[in-house]
């Protein structure tokens, strides 16, 4: 039976909804779900069976992973098992720039794994060498002195380095060489792509080619993954970008169309009724003060 986790059960603070600790278990843990928050888990030493929904695998010292809210989990037989968790909601995330964004690693660590663990058995995980266990460690230790003693600025600096332990688990990532299910990082390739060229025309087989698949087979990963095509994910970028120039500059309908990727305004302006109901211009006047 699963129970129900909440995030306010380990904090109160709505301005900053953040948590970390060290966790230790010596005794197996109940399956349970994360209601409205993502767990970041780093594996500080000693191991244990790692329940996903009704999978289970084993996890030692150095593994990484990110638990979202939908996914049942749990721990059983640990031995010497020492872990971190960070907890956090999804919207901390967005604290992450474009060019991280644009991270294989980042995509595959923190948004494909955790949907894809959901969907179906899956037990990728990082594995991180121990010469680089022990920075990570080390950016731990200060996050969690700094999450208990609470200077003033602490919620700044917390938030500065966990984007900071996000940059460097996703680096490991990348350059991680095995144990890495192949589809994952070819999404990951092409999100990461999608991701650092939106803004410019982009076609289908190019980013095909720069995931190293065919198309059709790229159609299929992204809607296995991502329950929508490459094309409509790359036009939701390219429409919250257009959305984000009407609101904060003056720029005209024709400009923002280059800004954003399209040579037609026309074009632009069909897309954006149709996902928006609504005209360019009458989003800009019904979002101006």
């Amino acid at each position: 039976m699963s129970i129900n986790v909440y995030l306010n059960w380990f904090t109160t603070d709505e301005q900053f909804p953040f948590f970390i600790q060290y966790g230790g278990h010596d005794e197996d843990m109940q399956l349970h779900k994360h209601i409205d928050f993502c767990e970041l888990v780093i594996v500080l030493n000693g191991h244990a069976t790692h329940i996903v929904n009704n999978e289970a695998s084993f996890i030692k010292k150095g593994n990484v992973f990110v638990i979202n809210g939908a996914t049942q989990h749990a721990y059983k037989d640990p031995y010497d098992f020492k872990i971190c968790n960070i907890m956090f909601k999804p919207d901390m995330l967005k604290y992450a720039g474009p060019d991280l964004r644009a991270s294989q690693g980042f995509q595959a660590l923190f948004i494909l794994e955790p949907l894809y663990r959901h969907l179906h058995p899956y037990e990728s995980k990082l594995n991180i060498p121990l010469s680089n266990l022990e920075h990570v460690a080390s950016v731990i230790s200060d996050m969690i002195d700094e999450y208990h003693h609470r200077h003033q600025g602490y919620q700044t600096m917390l938030a500065s380095r966990f984007m900071e332990l996000a940059v460097y688990l996703s680096r490991l990532y990348e350059h991680q060489d095995q144990g890495v299910e192949s589809n994952l990082m070819h999404l990951a390739n092409a999100v990461s792509y999608i991701e650092d060229h939106y803004l410019e025309p982009v076609t289908l087989e190019e980013i095909a080619d720069k995931s190293r698949i065919s198309v059709r087979h790229l159609n299929r990963i992204f809607r296995a993954y991502y329950q929508t095509s490459p094309m409509a994910y790359l036009k939701r970028l390219r429409l919250e970008r257009a959305c984000i120039l009407l609101k904060q500059t003056n720029l005209s309908i024709t400009e923002i169309s280059y800004e954003c990727g399209y040579n037609d305004s026309n074009y632009l302006t069909r897309q954006f009724r149709k996902t928006y109901g609504m005209t360019p211009k009458a989003f800009r006047k019904s979002v101006q003060p």
